[in-house]
């Protein structure tokens, strides 16, 4: 009973150790292409426009006020 317990924590054990490597791994290759807050970061060399000045938000700003 002792021996089959045995072997099943060290198997246990070395799965985990299998297991952490690879999350460490996978981890540092992710890493590459983000910032430091998980924010990917891109190449594009084109301005975000988040906001076009229109007359529809003239009128949504308007009627919030």
């Amino acid at each position: 009973m002792n021996e089959s317990r045995r072997g099943f924590v060290a198997k246990a054990a070395l799965v985990g150790a299998f297991a952490a490597v690879g999350v460490v791994s996978a981890t540092a290759s992710s890493s590459d292409s983000k910032g430091t807050n998980g924010v990917v970061l891109g190449k594009s060399k084109k301005k975000e426009i988040t906001y076009k000045k229109t007359q529809a938000w003239e009128d949504y700003y308007k009627s919030a006020l």
